[in-house]
This record gives structure tokens, sequence and C-alpha cells, in this order.
């Protein structure tokens, strides 16, 4: 599956981001059920970001070369500036998401690895069986996320108390210094859904 939509939201005092979202599935990409990651991974970014978003799409199987084949060609040829995917990060011999992401990758960032794990601790002792990783390619970050909505949330998001307030930053918090760093637009998010961090010295005046 593939679709490319824009973003309704008129946001033109903020840098508009090209964002690529893969769903990784044999059964989904097949038809069996219904894909679920593109939509969570879609609405979140919806509430979490106040740019201005262009989305491109893809729906595809647990096959090592087809999943870095997208991820190629989201950030070679599409011109995505962040890629999120869902999907294939366990131990089951079919899960390969990560090792197609390296396949790609430029530098390594094991630190939103390490991190999502530890957020996952804090609802599933079996988080220590995920094997997401993200990396940097050109000047596109890429992102493996887990594959069910609510952890995607949690993921993204952080850990929240009884009332709501956020225990544990989620690792999107990093998301939009690191693209900066890497050449990409400046990212701003709406701080009640994810808080993003920058330096002081790498703030823009607020609007």
């Amino acid at each position: 599956m593939t679709q490319t939509s824009p973003d309704p939201r008129q946001g033109a005092e903020f840098d508009p981001v090209h964002i690529g979202l893969v769903s990784i599935s044999d059964r989904a990409s097949s038809g069996v059920y219904a894909d679920q990651g593109l939509p969570a991974l879609r609405e979140w970014l919806d509430r979490a970001l106040l740019n201005p978003v262009r989305y491109t799409e893809r729906l595809i199987p647990d096959v090592r070369a087809t999943i870095a084949e997208t991820l190629r060609e989201l950030v070679d040829v599409a011109g995505c500036q962040l890629v999120l995917t869902t999907g294939g990060t366990g131990p089951a011999p079919r899960d390969v998401t990560p090792e197609a992401t390296i396949d790609v990758a430029d530098k390594l960032m094991p630190g939103f690895g390490e991190e999502m794990r530890r957020i996952s601790l804090n609802f599933v002792p079996t988080a220590i069986l995920s094997r997401q990783v993200a990396v940097i390619r050109k000047t596109c970050l890429i992102i493996n996320l887990p594959g069910q909505p609510k952890s995607i949330r949690e993921t993204l998001e952080g850990v929240r108390d009884g009332a709501g307030a956020v225990t544990v930053k989620g690792v999107f918090a990093a998301v939009p210094y690191c693209i900066d760093l890497i050449g990409g637009p400046y990212l701003e998010s709406d701080p009640a859904v994810c808080a993003a961090f920058r330096p002081k010295s790498a703030l823009r005046p607020q609007r």
C-alpha cells in the first residue's frame, strides 16, 4: 500500500515537515486483517506536532530486503526528514526490521532503543524482548517503534501518573533537536502531548 496525503492544517509560521510512516506486517500487508500501525502513528503525530505535516505511508511484509528498499526510497527519493516504522522488532524468525534499518544506516543512534525499552518496562516485563533501533540516513532520522498502538503512544509520549503528569519522558522529546542537528526542519510540539527539549542556545524566539 502506498499513500501520500497532505496535512490539512495551515501552519505557515511553522516549518513544513515530510514524515514517512512504515507498517511492517506479513498479515496486514496481505489483507488478513486491517493495519493498525499507520493510523496509530498518524493520529499521535497529528496531536503532537504543530508543524504542517505531509505523510508518505507504506504497508509492507516482513522481508528484510523490502524493508531496506522502502527506507531508502523514503529518504533518498521521497525526501522524508523523519521516518517511523512499526512492527517486526521482536525475536521471532520473521522479525527483521532492526536488521533492515541498520542495513541503510549512516549512523546508529543507540540511545533511542535503550530508552524505548526502559519506558516499556514500566508497563510489561517482556519489553526486554524488543529490539528497536534508530539510525540516521543522510539528513533523516529513522526510528523503529513497537507494533501495538498503545505501545507506540507510550514509547513516544512517555509514562504518566494517575493525574496525567509525565513521570518519564517519551523518546519523541529528543526527536526535534536531533533533526535540528542533522539539518532538518524545526519541529515544534504541543507540550500537552510531548514537550520537545532543546538547549537554550538552540531555541527559536517564541512566537
